[in-house]
């Protein structure tokens, strides 16, 4: 940090006292090579017909994403003392904490939806489906367990997260964890009826718009597969944001109503930000940003005779590129209503 006083100004890449966030500030959109590359999996409660055991629809979406960071609040300090042992006569000390801030803007609307069973709720091309304000924290000094970053984040549902993480860079490419997209605590049986909706989309992957021939689908069984296979063969070098809600004292708060119908309990992300062999704006190499987010929902009592509820898998995963610096960003994306 340069400074120990707290600044608040426009983002500028490169800027060392964002720490692992220096590469992020400016405008990612899904570009010109990026088009498309939005995918989204949910399963929701929905009554069904009578007698049938679902009770439940799986919506699958293709979709495009802005997420704009504009904004850093430099030096945020959190206060705190050392106090020894009385008996030691030692001093009491200052022991204050800086936090770096980077707020970002994220505004997501679908290119093409599908659900089964067919609701008649999947909804047009152009709908907004996320809108999404928080910021992205650099603990500089005082960590707790090596987490250095954090995300905030508030969902028009009725959500806040904490999540928290370790950030890291290295040379080339990252690895894609493998996603089960199946429930915890239902079946994993593919050919049972109940899970009819997943093995639709497993057997016929969802395209969205693309028409390409030899295109594989998104499969919301595997969610991950699309992802993986849309890594770049130039990547020189890749910074990794985790961030976790089940982490130390992180956690996530939801209001009354989604707590008691389908509760958002965990959220697990990974963004990796691509520095690719080849010129991107302001003659900075072109940058990449892949991500991979995944939302436990809690709704239904569990089969498998374990006390809780079954937790189902809210996947999304994109690939955007940067496409302008901070100050072409503008206040808010408004995707218009439909």
């Amino acid at each position: 940090m340069q400074s120990r006083y707290r600044s608040v100004e426009l983002a500028h890449q490169g800027d060392e006292d964002l720490g692992p966030l220096k590469l992020l500030p400016g405008v990612w959109k899904n570009g010109d090579s990026t088009r498309g590359r939005g995918w989204n999996m949910i399963a929701l409660p929905f009554a069904t017909e009578p007698g049938s055991r679902l009770n439940y629809r799986l919506l699958v979406n293709q979709f495009e994403e802005t997420l704009q960071f504009t904004t850093v609040d430099k030096a945020v300090p959190n206060r705190g003392i050392e106090r020894p042992n009385p008996a030691s006569g030692d001093p009491t000390i200052n022991t204050d904490q800086f936090v770096v801030t980077l707020d970002y803007q994220q505004s997501i609307a679908q290119l093409s939806a599908e659900d089964r069973p067919d609701s008649g709720l999947a909804g047009p091309a152009d709908l907004a489906i996320h809108h999404e304000p928080g910021l992205f924290l650099h603990m500089t000094n005082l960590t707790t367990n090596d987490l250095n970053v954090a995300r905030l984040g508030t969902v028009p549902h009725g959500d806040s997260l904490l999540g928290l993480g370790e950030a890291s860079e290295i040379d080339g490419p990252p690895t894609i964890p493998v996603v089960d997209g199946l429930p915890e605590g239902a079946t994993k049986d593919l050919n049972s009826g109940y899970l009819s909706p997943y093995k639709h989309y497993h057997d016929n992957p969802f395209n969205g718009v693309v028409t390409a021939p030899g295109f594989p689908g998104f499969d919301p069984v595997h969610p991950h597969l699309l992802l993986a296979a849309g890594i770049p063969n130039n990547v020189k070098k890749t910074t990794i944001l985790p961030f976790n809600t089940a982490l130390e004292d992180a956690g996530i708060v939801n209001i009354p109503f989604v707590v008691k119908q389908a509760n958002a309990a965990v959220m697990d992300s990974i963004f990796w930000i691509m520095e690719l062999d080849e010129p991107g704006i302001g003659g900075e190499p072109k940058l990449l940003m892949m991500y991979l987010q995944n939302v436990g929902l809690d709704f239904f009592p569990r089969f498998d005779g374990k006390p809780g509820l079954i937790r189902w898998p809210h996947v999304s995963i994109n690939v955007m590129e940067k496409v302008a610096p901070p100050e072409e960003a503008a206040p808010y994306t408004v995707i218009p209503q439909v």
